[in-house]
């Protein structure tokens, strides 16, 4: 076992080695930027997604990882509520690249990043092409730079990092990079699916330094009212003798219905979470009518629905919170004549299903550990969107959880998304200290 002496002098070389490095971390953020791996809908060709891995590959097995590039079949199964059936993996290999022990004695880690990033339109608005990072006062604008492909560089080079330096772990690390984690989180299902294990995961999501236990599960149904088209400028008869139905109308009394229930869902015992904001109901789009004298025959809305682990199944996703949906619904076409006889369409999307993590989990305290060991204050916290730890943690009972750079704290503007996308350089190297040395707390040192 390392005496105090040796710990403390370990310490210092992973803290010196992730500062030495802050060149090394800037450049291999910037090269992934400069790969388009834009997030793609479920009929999208691939990007340069293969380009990328086999790039992160080749520099994995220099370093002396075991790598192996997955290319899952179609969907992942017993992931379909989360992942289409026939989403395709075809040109988005799943990567996993391992550092094995010497002896296997310590807890494994993994290290878990999604390489896909949000399109960057409209380009016109951004200060510097998105594709091609550019490093001005300390921060590093590029699309995807902060969510998450400042996380990812981090994460390999810190895992570089303890190679480089022969620190000898004594459980194994892994690193983990997917795809699609933007659109249904698909990539690290299918990893953990295929039999990606160990006793812990950190997702270096831009956490602002601080760590993620628990964050909402999302739903997103469409909603279709039919109506009856007529002129709009010309007097009607009653529908039941022929006359018009204005469909836009009819949904606004599906959407009022749907308001009452979020308002019902926050005085419900159980609604409410230390850490995460209370479950919405957010209609995002809207599409009706087809010329603007007639009266729309059709009405089309989509929402998006968080909720917390609270209302989640036996199996964590949200089958509880459809029902939900649906019944309101129903009480909105009991009111109604119209609805009651032409019943709105509901059809379901994917279902991104939540993440709670007990704060005392080894892996969190390993993570305040270092936090304390480097002066820096450590709060547990929670993302109100979804992250791929929940894959983890709900195929394979893996506690993980997220910490990384800035991304915006609470309050604050958040950066993910936005035009004109950064991350600071000095997180991305306090991000490569923070995982190196919380690897070396969390799996243990040989001898």
């Amino acid at each position: 076992m390392a005496t105090a002496s040796e710990r403390s002098d370990l310490q210092t070389r992973i803290r010196d080695g992730a500062r030495e490095r802050r060149d090394a971390v800037v450049e291999l953020t910037s090269r992934l930027v400069g790969f388009d791996t834009t997030a793609r809908g479920p009929r999208d060709p691939p990007r340069q997604e293969a380009a990328l891995q086999e790039f992160l590959a080749a520099r994995l097995r220099a370093a002396g990882a075991e790598v192996e590039l997955l290319t899952p079949g179609p969907g992942v199964p017993g992931s379909e509520r989360q992942v289409p059936a026939d989403l395709p993996f075809d040109g988005r290999p799943q990567l996993v690249a391992r550092f094995p022990s010497a002896c296997g004695t310590g807890r494994s880690l993994i290290f878990n990043g999604h390489v896909d990033a949000v399109s960057a339109e409209p380009l016109h608005e951004w200060s510097h092409d998105p594709f091609d990072a550019t490093v001005d006062n300390g921060l590093l604008y590029g699309r995807g730079s902060c969510d998450m492909k400042g996380g990812v560089a981090a994460m390999v080079v810190a895992a570089e990092l303890l190679a480089e330096l022969g620190v000898p772990l004594a459980g194994d690390l892994i690193v983990n990079t997917v795809t699609d984690e933007e659109y249904c989180g698909a990539g690290a299902a299918a990893s953990v699916t295929a039999g990606l294990r160990a006793d812990a995961a950190i997702v270096p999501e831009p956490s602002s330094l601080q760590t993620w236990v628990a964050c909402r599960g999302i739903l997103s149904p469409t909603i279709t009212v039919h109506g009856r088209p007529g002129h709009a400028e010309v007097s009607q008869a009653h529908w039941r003798e022929g006359g018009a139905v204005n469909a836009i109308d009819k949904m606004m009394l599906v959407l009022a219905e749907l308001q009452a229930l979020q308002a019902d869902w926050l005085a419900r015992p159980g609604h409410q979470h230390a850490l995460l904001r209370p479950p919405s109901i957010v209609t995002t789009m809207i599409k009706g009518g087809e010329w603007w004298v007639t009266y729309p025959a059709s009405c089309e809305a989509t929402l998006d629905i968080t909720y917390l682990p609270a209302q989640a199944d036996s199996g964590g996703f949200g089958t509880e919170v459809e029902k939900d949906i649906e019944a309101a619904i129903a009480r909105a076409c009991r009111a109604d004549e119209w609805l009651a006889e032409n019943p709105p369409e509901v059809a379901w999307s994917v279902d991104l299903p939540p993440l709670e993590i007990p704060p005392d989990e080894e892996i969190v305290r390993s993570l305040a550990r270092v936090a304390h060991s480097v002066g820096r204050e450590h709060e547990i916290e929670s993302l109100d969107s979804w992250f791929d730890a929940s894959a983890f943690n709900r195929i394979a009972g893996m506690p993980a959880v997220a910490f990384g750079p800035y991304g915006g704290r609470r309050g604050e503007r958040a950066i993910p998304h936005t035009i004109d996308e950064y991350v600071p350089v000095d997180d991305l190297v306090a991000t490569v200290e923070t995982l190196a040395l919380a690897a070396v707390d969390f799996c243990g040192l040989v001898g």
